[in-house]
């Protein structure tokens, strides 16, 4: 159990926390997510980006230890404090340049970035009412969805990577989601395998929380319940 357990992908042991209450003890412990947290990051590339008022850094990482910093310099003729992060996946960024709104693909580790918005008012971002994240599609296309609450309506758009065009996409029409008695949940959004997870959350209705879920490969969105 101490020997195999912590080496098995994230997904297997998920799976093991179902053979018995002895494993499910074992896996639930703050020392085996310790020990599976170092055996994921050995040999592994992963970095971490720091991100300052004057200044970018990035840094290697392991469990225990942050070796030296590197400085970089951003590709964006902004500070550094003027860059706001919006979603990530696998070494890419999406940024939002907090003078013209503006949203980017930024990857830090080859200092290359690509402006996505354009003279349609896509790929603009507007704090408190629009969210965004990144997923690979059923055709291994890097995709950028940002979903817009206007006025009446919830506009959601995808950008592709590859053809460098943004499309639209059919959002809930359930409930009042453009009103301003929902908002978006902090952080955003999360991945979970293939499926993008959103929270909404009311200022009005107490308890009445929502998560929506997006489906990478169909593109469509579904409610789900709230525990």
């Amino acid at each position: 159990m101490s020997e195999i357990l912590p080496r098995l992908p994230a997904k297997c042991v998920d799976r093991a926390k179902k053979v018995c209450k002895e494993w499910l003890s074992c896996i639930s412990s703050k020392e085996f997510v310790m020990m599976h947290c170092r055996h994921m990051c050995k040999g592994s590339r992963q970095k971490i980006l720091s991100i300052g008022q004057e200044s970018c850094f990035i840094s290697s990482t392991g469990v225990d230890l942050v070796d030296e910093k590197t400085m970089i310099t951003l590709p964006f003729h902004v500070r550094p404090s003027d860059v706001w992060i919006l979603s990530s996946l696998n070494g890419l960024l999406c940024v939002c340049l907090r003078n013209t709104f503006e949203m980017l693909i930024w990857n830090p580790l080859i200092r290359s970035s690509i402006n996505i918005s354009d003279s349609k008012s896509y790929g603009f971002f507007k704090i408190y009412s629009d969210v965004v994240g990144l997923y690979i599609d059923s055709s291994n296309d890097y995709r950028v969805l940002h979903i817009k609450r206007g006025r009446f309506t919830v506009d959601v758009m995808a950008y592709s990577r590859r053809s460098s065009h943004w499309k639209r996409i059919p959002f809930l029409q359930k409930r009042h989601y453009h009103t301003n008695g929902y908002v978006w949940s902090g952080g955003g959004g999360l991945f979970v395998r293939m499926v993008y997870i959103l929270m909404y959350s009311s200022f009005w209705l107490v308890g009445d929380i929502v998560i929506i879920r997006f489906d990478v490969n169909t593109e469509t969105f579904s409610e789900i319940g709230f525990p």
